[in-house]
Parts: C-alpha cells; sequence; structure tokens
C-alpha cells in the first residue's frame, strides 16, 4: 500500500503541473468544449492553470517526503474532492458539460477516498532498522 500511496501522489503531482501549465500556455483551447469563451474565462484560465501547476507541486513536495505525511495527503486530497463538489454543483446549475469534464468529475469523486485510505500507509508501513554497526544518519 505504501508503494502505491508513492506512485499516486507523484502521479498526482506530475498530471496537475502538466495540466497546469497546459492551461497557461494554451487558454482557452485547453478546455474542451470551451470554444471561443472569451478575454475574462481566457484570463481566468490561465490564471488557475499556474494555481493547479502549484497544487501539482505540492503533491511532488509530497511525494519526495519520507515517510509520506498522512495530513498533507489528506489535505490534497480534500482539495481534489472540493473541485469534484464544485463541478457538481455547476452540473445542477448550468446542466452537463463537455463529457470530458464529465470523466474528471467521476476521477476526482472516486480518488480521494482512496487516498484517504492510503494517506498513513507509509507511516505505519514497519521501517527497516539500520545495519549492524551502522548509526542512523552516518553517511554509508
Amino acid at each position: 500500500m505504501a508503494k502505491t500511496l508513492r506512485f499516486l501522489t507523484t502521479l498526482m503531482g506530475w498530471a496537475c503541473v502538466a495540466i497546469g501549465l497546459l492551461h497557461v500556455a494554451l487558454g482557452n483551447a485547453a478546455i474542451p468544449g470551451a470554444g471561443s469563451a472569451g478575454a475574462t474565462v481566457d484570463s481566468l484560465g490561465r490564471f488557475l492553470g499556474a494555481a493547479f501547476a502549484g497544487y501539482g507541486l505540492a503533491w511532488l513536495w509530497v511525494a519526495r517526503q519520507r515517510p509520506i505525511p498522512a495530513s498533507a495527503v489528506r489535505w490534497l486530497a480534500g482539495v481534489l474532492l472540493l473541485g469534484a463538489v464544485g463541478r457538481l454543483i455547476s452540473l445542477a446549475v448550468h446542466g452537463r458539460p463537455h463529457d470530458f469534464q464529465i470523466a474528471l468529475t467521476v476521477i476526482e469523486l472516486v480518488l480521494p477516498p482512496v487516498l484517504f485510505r492510503l494517506a498513513d500507509a507509509e507511516e505505519r508501513a514497519p521501517h527497516a532498522p539500520p545495519e549492524r554497526g551502522v548509526r542512523a544518519g552516518d553517511p554509508a
């Protein structure tokens, strides 16, 4: 389970950074079904793309920790779930979006419970003791 957690946190990080930078670079063109949404939506999308890239960097920072901190995983997964709630509100208020957005909503609803469950996998995993005659922190 610890390997799965490390894989998912790293995947989340790189995926979010890539998606965020794509939105910064392409603006409205990065949003399936958006067409010509205008300058205001383009500006908002590019700004939020930068924020999403930063969200991805937070996932990558978490993935580099030893052990991966469960509280950080839970907070970041909660943000993802909040995004899914926002999509559901939009669905209720404005109707069905592009099918790609529906697929993202499903991922954003399914993945957080998995991450919540795996969050403390590394913290709970038994750690190998230092080799005999070697103290923790000594160079090998």
